[in-house]
Parts: structure tokens; sequence; C-alpha cells
């Protein structure tokens, strides 16, 4: 039987913690930030949980 092999795009882009939840960075926090608040930045700098609709896809990506 092969190994399986890891989505290296989804690995640097997702945070899996110790209890199995995913986090994630907020999209729109690269680039053009002159014409965003300040709250919205302060925003980008937090992680976020990603969906529960797309957990199990994700963990399929990452070989879970």
């Amino acid at each position: 039987m092969p190994k399986g092999k890891t989505r290296k795009s989804i690995a640097k882009r997702v945070k899996v913690t110790g209890t199995g939840r995913l986090f994630r960075r907020k999209p729109g926090s690269g680039h053009l930030k002159s014409r965003k608040t300040s709250k919205q930045l302060r925003s980008y700098r937090k992680t976020t949980e990603v969906p529960k609709g797309f957990e199990r896809q994700i963990k399929r990506m990452l070989g879970m």
C-alpha cells in the first residue's frame, strides 16, 4: 500500500491544534491596507477557525 501524500499548500495555510481544531488566517490582509480601517487591520492579525463544512475536506487533504 503506498503512503498518502499531504497537500503542502493546505499544510502551510492551516494550523492544527492539539485537540484537532483547525485555524487559518483571514483573507484580505496582504495588500491595499491604506484603504482599510484600523478595526479591520486589527482583526486580520487574529486567526479564525475553519468552518465546520470544510473541516472534513481539509483533514483529508492533510492526511488525517
